[in-house]
């Protein structure tokens, strides 16, 4: 069949309306909203910094690792936080995930400011020494990871502070028979920008 049957044949009659093409139909299926924070899930992670005896908690959701070769967190903290001038004096940070066990005390750290309470006693958390930073951990974190900040890049509500890690420690109680990470043992959740809630990991998925 030659192009021009090919043209003829894809006219369409006076007034009939053209199929919607495949995209044209799943778009209609999708409401537009308005732009924001709402890639998830979202790690939940207590954020511990300064000198031990002013040392402050700050729950974060917006932390993710950002390079391999060397290892480095990436953490956003909004300007206007108490532990975002700390964060800058500091030089240093420790990055420690929670269980679901501690639900309660990451949302009070996310919640309350370190201006008007102390939050490792609000929580009764225990700060625990870090080998190779400042900023001590917290010990009921089953992972600490203790970070040197090598970046601060300025971006708008928030700043990102850029950490190289230089120590991690992990609980004996989350790991299996073989020495490995267990998810299941360390009790994880996620945050969820999107909805607001919070979330406890599900079932392993193979694929």
């Amino acid at each position: 069949m030659d192009s021009c049957a090919v043209g003829r044949q894809a006219q369409k009659a006076p007034g009939e309306q053209a199929s919607p093409t495949p995209s044209e139909s799943v778009m209609k299926m999708k409401q537009l909203i308005d732009p924001g924070t709402v890639m998830v899930p979202c790690p939940v992670v207590l954020v511990s910094v300064g000198d031990k005896d002013k040392a402050n908690i700050i729950t974060l959701s917006w932390a993710a690792n950002v390079c391999s070769e060397p290892p480095m967190i990436a953490i956003g903290v909004r300007t206007k936080r108490h532990s975002f001038e700390l964060l800058r004096h500091a030089g240093d940070f420790v990055v420690n995930v929670p269980s679901r066990t501690l639900l309660k005390a990451a949302v009070i750290c996310g919640t309350k400011s370190g201006r008007d309470v102390d939050k490792f006693k609000v929580c009764k958390l225990t700060p625990q020494p870090s080998l190779k930073v400042k900023s001590p951990g917290i010990a009921e974190c089953p992972l600490n990871i203790e970070c040197k900040t090598r970046q601060i890049v300025e971006l708008g509500s928030h700043h990102l502070f850029i950490g190289q890690v230089e120590a991690v420690h992990i609980d004996d109680k989350v790991l299996t028979a073989k020495g490995e990470p267990s998810a299941a043992k360390m009790g994880l959740f996620v945050f969820l920008p999107l909805t607001g809630e919070y979330r406890s990991l599900g079932a392993q998925m193979k694929p």
